[in-house]
């Protein structure tokens, strides 16, 4: 990989990082609850508190998924 290249790719990069950041950014002044979501498991007892947000990390993975998918194909052209 070349310098140019591998500066293209971190510039895609933090260009997905920031999207992702807007989103939650965005989403929790709409009222999108992401960390609450439906689905999400909490558990809380006297001493031990469990939390497990699996509604959470399907949306990212979709998310995730559709903005690499995005770069790569940007990369291609």
């Amino acid at each position: 990989m070349t310098g140019q290249n591998f500066g293209k790719w971190f510039i895609y990069a933090g260009l997905a990082l920031i999207a992702i950041g807007a989103l939650f950014w965005f989403g929790a002044k709409l009222g999108i609850p992401f960390g609450k979501l439906p689905g999400d498991i909490h558990v809380q007892k006297e001493k031990v508190s469990f939390y497990f947000p699996i509604a959470t990390s399907i949306v990212v993975s979709i998310v995730l998924t559709a903005l690499i998918n995005l770069i790569f194909w940007l990369m291609r052209k």
